[in-house]
């Protein structure tokens, strides 16, 4: 996907297109020094990475105003979210000091507003409407991890890979779980999951 089919697909104005161009070469440049992302997809960073991860805003309620992004990492899913919706509060948690640096550079340089978390989730004591994670944990544990976090009726969004079935296989043997499934359209094999509802099983 290129840089103007992204924009098209997502209907953004010139000027947040130009903060994911701020975005793109930041990750660039910090990915040679950080293990950010695997080096073949920056070829494809439009879609694999800004388009997977912005496509969970077609999935988030209208009422939602505030947002927690699990692992951050690179900031996927939770930076790309905040270029694109800057009306959100979001805040990025992320343990490794490097990568939390880099979060907050690039934030800097696109005049994107996020609280940043350098602390490992279950040390975190805040709570959010939307909490959401990419390629930070198995499902099992992503629920366990999200649970203290949610606001009342607030909604989890994460997106897998491939290995989602068998996760979700493993998640319902601990939750209760009341969610929806969608195909990614970043051009991969992946999901996004919508969970409403997980009450962990009594008894176990």
């Amino acid at each position: 996907m290129s840089r103007a089919l992204f924009a098209e697909r997502m209907n953004v104005s010139r000027e947040t297109l130009e903060r994911f161009d701020i975005y793109a070469e930041r990750l660039s440049k910090w990915n040679k020094a950080i293990n950010l992302v695997a080096k073949p997809t920056l070829s494809n960073v439009w879609e694999r990475h800004f388009l997977d991860s912005v496509q969970i805003l077609d999935y988030v309620p209208g009422t939602v105003r505030t947002w927690i992004d699990l692992g951050s990492g690179a900031g996927f899913p939770g930076l790309a979210v905040a270029i694109l919706r800057p009306d959100l509060s979001v805040t990025l948690i992320e343990s490794d000091r490097r990568k939390s640096v880099f979060l907050a550079e690039t934030a800097r340089a696109c005049n994107v507003s996020v609280k940043i978390l350098t602390e490992r989730v279950e040390k975190v004591d805040q709570q959010a409407d939307v909490v959401s994670a990419r390629a930070f944990a198995s499902l099992p544990d992503l629920l366990a991890l999200s649970r203290p976090l949610l606001t009342e009726n607030g909604t989890a969004l994460f997106l897998k890979g491939e290995n989602v079935a068998n996760e979700l296989t493993e998640a319902e043997r601990l939750w209760h779980i009341v969610y929806e499934q969608f195909t990614s359209c970043a051009g991969h094999r992946g999901s996004v999951l919508l969970i409403k509802d997980f009450q962990r099983r009594t008894g176990l």
